[in-house]
């Protein structure tokens, strides 16, 4: 891989998160592998791959929280060269008009101030390196007609591209590349707030008859991280099954 031997994942302990690092373990010196609550899965990593993976716990939904993980990271001289962020609430389904401001503000806090902090603190370092890749996990949803229900989660995903496409135009200069992969559903627990019926429809209007599993997205990511994207930045590539 060359450079690129430290990793950070937000949202280390998710389905995606886990596959993941179970695919590039191999590639880093270390993985700082983030969580909320679901260390056990992290540990299980650590059994798997090694001390390569270091745990370290944040709630991305509160500022000092989230203050105190980049600080840790940042004092312990090991600074990310590669960051993937995953992190995002659970999937809810509900009316526009009965959604709160509450709900959009903990799309905001968890999805979008979290690594907009992270890349403030962390970007510089690249920047002086001249290296760096940047990946986010975004939605499908974002290339065609959106379902109903969702717009919360939507409108902070669309906010999320436009993050990206400026990082990767302002700091392409200095070597940093920012992408995203843009999923259709995936059988995750990340939708076990989504009634029955929406996950069923989604398999069914998808190609392939079924929902997406989370070994046929880990590896855009993986490719989005490798030395075969130096020159690739400012790009969502969607991984649908042929469904958009």
């Amino acid at each position: 891989m060359g450079e690129g031997k430290v990793l950070f994942v937000t949202g280390a302990s998710s389905d995606v998160g886990k596959e993941l690092i179970e695919r590039v373990g191999k590639n880093y010196d270390i993985i700082w592998a983030h969580y909320h609550s679901s260390r056990a899965v992290i540990d299980g990593l650590r059994e798997g791959i090694g001390d390569v993976i270091v745990p370290i716990q944040a709630d991305l939904g509160d500022v000092d929280s989230t203050s105190s993980m980049i600080k840790n990271i940042m004092e312990s001289g090991d600074p990310p060269d590669h960051i993937v962020h995953l992190s995002a609430p659970k999937a809810h389904s509900l009316q526009f008009h009965k959604h709160t401001w509450e709900d959009y503000q903990k799309e905001i806090d968890i999805s979008l101030r979290s690594i907009t902090m992270i890349l403030q603190a962390f970007i510089p370092k690249m920047a002086k390196k001249k290296y760096g890749k940047v990946v986010f996990m975004l939605t499908a949803y974002l290339l065609g007609v959106p379902p109903k229900f969702q717009s919360p989660y939507i409108t902070v995903k669309y906010a999320l591209l436009g993050l990206m496409k400026n990082i990767a135009a302002e700091y392409a200069s200095k070597g940093i590349t920012a992408n995203a992969v843009s999923p259709d559903m995936i059988e995750t627990k990340f939708l076990s707030g989504l009634p029955d019926l929406i996950k069923e429809q989604s398999a069914k209007n998808n190609p392939l008859g079924r929902n997406l599993y989370v070994e046929e997205v880990a590896p855009t990511i993986e490719y989005l991280l490798s030395s075969a994207t130096d020159v690739v930045t400012g790009e969502n590539i969607g991984v649908t099954g042929g469904v958009r």
